[in-house]
């Protein structure tokens, strides 16, 4: 399933950072300012992994389901929160461990990696930077770059463009069912980590191809296949 594997894709948010403080933080600046209660960390967890755009509604709501939230007061909200995030976007976002190790071996076996997260490009790129792992990176994919953010497959078809390979020879590395609906949607095998964002349930719902415990373990599992 991996011998073919030329290139990898990496989500963001769940998988290589543990970006849910800063997100609490800059959500809660919005909330007090639209004089709504603030909401706790553990909440903002199960909801993260849908773009930027779906988490403001979900705060503005205090629930998963954003169905109800009004669209006045999303026009309001969002211009508070991109605000608040460019202020959030590394203040208490950390790697998970396991990503520098994994990362510098990906590159020392000549495979060439991407980020692709729904985060919009402006936030993702200096989340990278800041936190030091920018330049493993030959490409960052955010939602704003596509017609349809992840699970759609644009983000990784893009990914592929730009890394110079099939698809079918991409592996994306997730943390959620958007993770994994996005590469089978694609057309390329998915391996996912067990402590991200998954809504609150087990990642291995989703039957990906492989679960690891930390990006550290994938440069072995592709050599075993290499």
């Amino acid at each position: 399933m991996f011998e073919q594997i030329a290139a990898v894709f990496f989500d963001l948010d769940g998988t290589l950072v543990d970006s849910v403080p800063d997100l609490t933080a800059a959500l809660n600046v919005m909330l007090q300012q639209l004089d709504l209660p603030k909401r706790k960390e553990a909440q903002v967890r199960t909801w993260v992994g849908n773009g930027m755009d779906t988490l403001i509604r979900r705060a503005l709501v205090g629930e998963m389901d954003d169905s109800g939230a009004d669209p006045a007061l999303f026009t309001r909200a969002e211009p508070l929160y991109r605000a608040a995030y460019a202020e959030h976007v590394s203040v208490y976002s950390s790697l998970y461990p396991g990503v520098v190790e994994g990362l510098a071996q990906l590159r020392a076996m000549g495979l060439p990696t991407a980020c692709v997260t729904n985060k919009p490009v402006v936030f993702a790129k200096p989340l990278l930077e800041r936190l030091g792992i920018g330049d493993f990176f030959v490409t960052v994919v955010g939602g704003d770059c596509v017609p349809q953010p992840k699970p759609a497959p644009d983000a990784l078809l893009l990914c592929a463009e730009r890394l110079g390979v099939p698809i079918t020879q991409g592996l994306m590395v997730g943390d959620s069912i958007n993770d994994v609906s996005a590469a089978r949607n694609a057309g390329c095998p998915v391996v996912c980590v067990p402590y991200g964002y998954n809504h609150g349930h087990d990642i291995r719902e989703a039957v990906p191809d492989a679960v690891i415990s930390s990006i550290a373990e994938l440069p072995a599992l592709l050599r075993k296949t290499r």
